[in-house]
């Protein structure tokens, strides 16, 4: 009987829609890595970036040998294992009536499934100890997003994880009574405050977006633009 193979998929966007690319790593059934590819999309979104990854790896990888896959999407996870019967029976409709988004390559990654013995397995991104081969095809995508050139190779040239941020410090309560009075009643941190780096891309108030890693700051009750924060005060 053949061993299983490990691997782990993923996407990037950066702006969501913006700068777009796949990866995929795989591993030995200890899950140690063996090969790893990435390439870019163009302009598009995290969604067709994490579907396409999966795509590539279930046609890289042998449909003989059951297969193991992480990743940290659960639309993609939920795509393949809850709702693809549904659309199927309901002619690639949503249960809203409204056509299903990403169809065509929903129906490449149905027809590469079948008749194999595929597990996929969730893990929740950019955590600190979270899961290796998820952090390196994490690594893979954003390279590849940001540089729109296709990479790839053996253990030896991985590229090296970003290392996971630690939950910030949590603040001292302000002693002063009106600024107590100000958190009991629900009031955000100040606009224009201390700003962080941005640990997944989101959409400011502005209605523009914002990419992993760009400096945010409190924006009205979200996150966003520094630039912004005093407009939505």
């Amino acid at each position: 009987m053949n061993e299983r193979i490990i691997a782990a998929c993923d996407g990037a966007a950066k702006g969501n829609p913006g700068p777009a690319a796949w990866a995929y790593v795989v591993a030995d059934s200890a899950g140690v890595p063996q090969r790893w590819e990435a390439g870019p999309l163009g302009h598009s979104t995290n969604n067709v970036g994490e579907l396409t990854a999966l795509e590539r790896l279930l046609a890289a990888t042998d449909p003989d040998v059951p297969l193991e896959v992480r990743l940290d999407s659960t639309y993609t996870r939920d795509s393949v294992t809850k709702w693809l019967a549904g659309w199927k029976r309901n002619g690639w409709k949503t249960a809203a009536g409204k056509p299903v988004a990403n169809r065509e390559l929903i129906q490449r990654i149905d027809a590469l499934l079948e008749g194999r013995d595929v597990t996929f397995v969730y893990v929740p991104a950019h955590q600190v100890n979270g899961d290796p081969l998820n952090a390196l095809a994490d690594k893979a995508a954003s390279g590849a997003a940001r540089t729109q050139q296709a990479a790839g190779g053996t253990a030896v040239d991985l590229p090296a994880p970003d290392p996971a941020a630690a939950a910030p410090a949590r603040r001292a309560r302000p002693s002063s009574s009106a600024e107590s009075t100000a958190t009991s009643t629900g009031r955000r941190s100040k606009p224009g405050g201390p700003t962080l780096a941005a640990r997944y891309p989101g959409v400011c108030a502005c209605s523009r977006p914002y990419a992993k890693g760009e400096r945010i700051t409190r924006v009205g009750s979200g996150w966003g633009h520094p630039a912004c924060a005093a407009a939505h005060a």
